[in-house]
């Protein structure tokens, strides 16, 4: 309890309360192989997080080639020129550590989070699969890791309730040569069609030390820890430049309209708009709208289906943002015996309501609040902030965002957000997947 206090308070202090003023101090550098680091000290508690941002994701990927960078997220547990298959992980665990990895359409992420007298470990590991993985990648276990991400595939997505529909979306939403318009797991012909020198090259091409940036959070000192960085990463070799991805700006100019009949016991209503990219004005309105609609029981959407009509069984709604647009999400499942369209015209009764009416300032500030909170949650964990500064980075070219971020929210009032959802959440530029159970297509959102 006394650290879990002290992460608090710390956290807390972060903050000025007269300038609400959020300081997370780091120090940033570049090697001569073009890898940018971001080391930020906190010694609250003797551990830390190395955290790596490969700026790599399923949107870097061509037609036909598509679920490589997922592949990648797997090939690289898998051993390296002196890191034997299966040590990856025997050697964290021995040293208390943990580890994971995961792929957007933006990025692939590599972190561990370790007692801070495992630094070198970590760092070793790191540097060997981003500099010396080819020498012990064979055709084997590209094979055995294709067969682990097709039976992913199968698993959350072509055999799982509901899961078939965000394999469908992508190509609903962008246009066909648009990097977002395939799924990040890819296709399972592209997987199979994929050959070995395929998948070497797309390393070679990305998996380079100017194509990453490494964030150290925590428990560290910092000359020690440049000096640890240089040793393990200096002879990385640089790599050539990567290939720019500079799609146009998606828009849908009409709705568009698709039924799905799965292996599901309940219907389910998914309405998608496409929004700004990520950190662009917009994009901050759209959170709220969010939370305003389906964060607690006090929400607009839960309050509305779940609690007074009772007609669904379950309703969210998110901002899934990304580098070159974004998506808006509204799920809602319907309850035995109601249908789609009875979804759809309560959630468009309430999406009309924002639209024509300001919110009351006491509940946007309800939804304002629960986000500082959040915010400043995130603050206790130096995962959290590795991750945050990486992201920062990336997205907006600032590791030391976190105030800017902080006051678009705080900035948002009534008349922005009536505003959003008229510019953004339009009733004849949208995705309406209804899911329905094989053969009640009656079930299904009629326009």
């Amino acid at each position: 309890m006394k650290i879990t206090l002290t992460i608090i308070f710390n956290a807390l202090c972060c903050i000025s309360a007269a300038a609400q003023e959020i300081n997370v101090p780091y120090e940033q550098f570049t090697l001569p192989n073009g890898l940018n680091v971001i080391l930020h000290k906190d010694n609250t508690i003797p551990r830390a997080t190395v955290n790596v941002w490969y700026h790599v994701g399923s949107g870097s990927e061509k037609p036909k080639r598509t679920g490589f960078a997922h592949l990648f997220e797997h090939i690289l547990f898998e051993g390296s020129q002196h890191v034997p298959e299966g040590k990856f992980d025997e050697w964290l665990e021995a040293a208390g550590a943990n580890n994971n990895g995961s792929t957007t359409e933006d990025r692939t992420n590599y972190y561990e989070d370790i007692p801070s007298n495992a630094l070198d470990l970590a760092l070793f590991l790191e540097s060997d699969r981003m500099g010396f993985l080819l020498p012990s990648l064979n055709a084997g276990t590209v094979d055995g890791q294709r067969d682990v991400v097709k039976n992913e595939r199968r698993q959350s997505y072509e055999n799982r309730p509901y899961g078939k529909a965000n394999l469908e979306l992508p190509a609903l939403l962008y246009p066909q040569d648009h990097p977002y318009s395939w799924p990040v797991i890819g296709s399972m012909e592209d997987l199979s069609a994929a050959s070995y020198q395929d998948v070497v090259d797309f390393f070679t091409t990305y998996y380079a030390p100017g194509n990453a940036s490494l964030c150290i959070a925590g428990d560290i000192d910092l000359v020690e820890t440049r000096k640890a960085i240089e040793k393990w990463f200096s002879d990385v070799p640089a790599g050539k430049p990567v290939p720019k991805v500079d799609p146009p700006t998606p828009s849908l100019a009409t709705e568009k309209r698709q039924v799905m009949e799965d292996n599901v016991q309940l219907p389910r209503l998914m309405m998608v708009w496409l929004t700004p990219p990520a950190y662009h004005p917009g994009s901050a309105e759209l959170d709220l709208i969010s939370s305003l609609l389906t964060r607690g029981k006090n929400s607009r959407l839960y309050k509305r289906l779940v609690y007074e009509l009772q007609i669904a069984q379950s309703v969210s709604s998110f901002s899934d943002n990304k580098k070159f647009a974004s998506e808006f999400y509204i799920i809602a499942t319907a309850r035995q015996g109601v249908t789609l369209s009875q979804l759809e015209k309560a959630i468009q009764e309430e999406i009309d309501k924002l639209k024509n009416e300001n919110p009351e300032k006491r509940e946007l500030d309800r939804i304002i609040n629960q986000f500082e909170s959040g915010f400043i949650s995130q603050l206790e964990s130096s995962g959290n902030k590795a991750d945050q500064l990486n992201q920062y980075y990336y997205y907006t070219g600032n590791p030391d965002y976190f105030n800017e971020d902080f006051q678009r929210y705080r900035a948002v009032n009534g008349n922005d957000i009536s505003s959003a959802t008229r510019q953004y959440l339009k009733d004849d530029a949208r995705v309406v997947m209804s899911i329905v159970p094989t053969g009640k297509t009656e079930l299904a959102a009629q326009k």
